[in-house]
């Protein structure tokens, strides 16, 4: 099939390489032109497990290629995709829409003879109402059917995640789009992928209310964390023991820093808005958000604690910036706000991240970014873990050790055990273990 793709970020760009690797003639389109340039030279701007292989590769094959005309985009495409960013409104918290109904109008003045539209951004309930109505005001002449389906993709396993999904929502009004979103999916087939058929009003919410119950339960591990501190019970055997039960299952249950990235914060948010607006608020969500945005000012907290109630005159290494491991995203990092308010108690930092660094920059106040997890903690006078990215599980202890003032060890992910940090002579912190303080003589 023919497909266009209008955005070539983090969602189209995944989407669009994905569907050339079915087999379909895809154009990603997009207004940047210097990202469409750096596409076609083979410059990937996110990073994503596999992805730059894929993209060459399809490139190479002919079933992939870059764009800014939309014009010509739309114009030869049977199914054009819309996936463009939805970031928060700054002034109301609703997802910004600006860029979708953007697309709408240029894909209404462009698209010839029956064509599939197909939201695939993130957005709110009534949106495709919306989008359907932009194109029909702006050339009643479109034949067009107007599709939601929405992407179930976690950054670092993004390709798996579409190329093996657990669902496929498609949310139709006009049946003529069944047949053909059909086709889009059909090379997946083998792999019995359940492909569900809804109304778009349906399929909308389906996606906000997926991530708001994800959110919520990190929220609530990371809740029951703070009771098993105060308790003395271990937070990460509460979880397995919650767990095993399969009517609430494992995943989700890692107490840490609080969700970050570019869909829970801004997901939870936005359906908290829509639900007010249309007079059926939803409390758990809109706790589980006061609950996360406080989150971040603990783990600050628990740094303070761990180096004696003062970080002034101090320097932190900081062992992780992005919001999780195998992406570059600092979108909503609990890093930023740990960071940030260090800076302001007096601290400073030295920092590394395996890919995070130059968005980091963008967003960070000024402090040292570093080579490795060694030299960030050469002189400090306490180790932080972040982010538990794969070269901080085996870490050489007595290197870091030697590298530091002092031997001063908070775990924010709890990827190491207490007795062997404890054997290595530091005064260790975790989330949620007992004894969370243990200072070996």
């Amino acid at each position: 099939m023919k497909i266009t793709m209008i955005g070539s970020g983090y969602v189209g760009l995944v989407s669009g390489v994905c569907f050339a690797e079915f087999g379909h003639d895809v154009v990603c389109m997009d207004l940047n032109a210097d990202k469409i340039e750096g596409l076609k030279k083979g410059v990937i701007p996110i990073f994503e497990p596999g992805l730059e292989e894929m993209t060459l590769d399809n490139v190479k094959a002919g079933r992939l290629t870059f764009t800014t005309d939309i014009k010509a985009a739309v114009a030869s495409a049977e199914v054009v995709f819309i996936g463009v960013g939805t970031p928060p409104h700054p002034e109301t918290g609703h997802a910004d829409l600006k860029y979708v109904y953007a697309a709408a109008r240029d894909i209404a003045r462009s698209v010839e003879g029956f064509t599939v539209v197909v939201t695939k951004s993130t957005v709110p309930v009534g949106t495709g109402d919306e989008v359907e109505r932009i194109i029909r005001e702006t050339n009643p002449e479109a034949d067009v059917a107007v599709v939601s389906n929405p992407e179930f993709l976690r950054e670092g396993a993004a390709i798996k995640d579409f190329m093996i999904p657990n669902r496929i929502v498609v949310g139709i009004e006009d049946e003529r789009a069944r047949p053909v979103m059909t086709e889009v999916y059909r090379p997946l087939f083998i792999n019995q992928s359940p492909l569900m058929f809804t109304t778009r009003r349906t399929s909308e919410l389906i996606k906000y209310a997926a991530n708001a119950f994800l959110a919520m339960k990190i929220t609530y591990i990371n809740e029951m964390a703070d009771l098993c501190e105060a308790v003395g019970a271990n937070v990460q055997e509460v979880a397995r023991g919650i767990g095993l039960d399969n009517r609430i299952g494992t995943k989700f249950l890692h107490a840490g820093p609080g969700y970050g990235g570019s869909c829970f914060p801004k997901d939870t948010l936005a359906l908290v808005k829509t639900a007010q607006d249309f007079g059926a608020p939803i409390r758990l969500i809109e706790t589980t958000v006061e609950i996360n945005d406080a989150r971040k000012s603990k783990m600050t907290k628990k740094v303070i604690k761990a180096l004696g109630g003062s970080v002034a005159g101090k320097t932190v290494a900081v062992l992780g910036l992005t919001f999780k491991p195998e992406t570059d995203d600092m979108r909503d990092s609990p890093a930023i706000t740990i960071i940030e308010e260090l800076v302001e108690a007096g601290a400073a930092i030295r920092a590394f991240d395996p890919e995070g660094m130059e968005n980091a920059k963008a967003v960070l106040p000024p402090i040292t970014y570093c080579e490795g997890a060694y030299d960030t903690a050469t002189g400090a006078d306490a180790v932080v873990i972040v982010t538990e990215w794969n070269e901080f599980r085996g870490l050489d202890l007595k290197r870091i050790k030697a590298a530091l003032k002092s031997p001063v060890l908070v775990d924010l992910r709890n990827i190491y055990r207490r007795e062997e940090v404890a054997r290595h002579g530091f005064s260790y912190s975790s989330i949620g273990r007992p004894s969370e303080d243990i200072a070996a003589g």
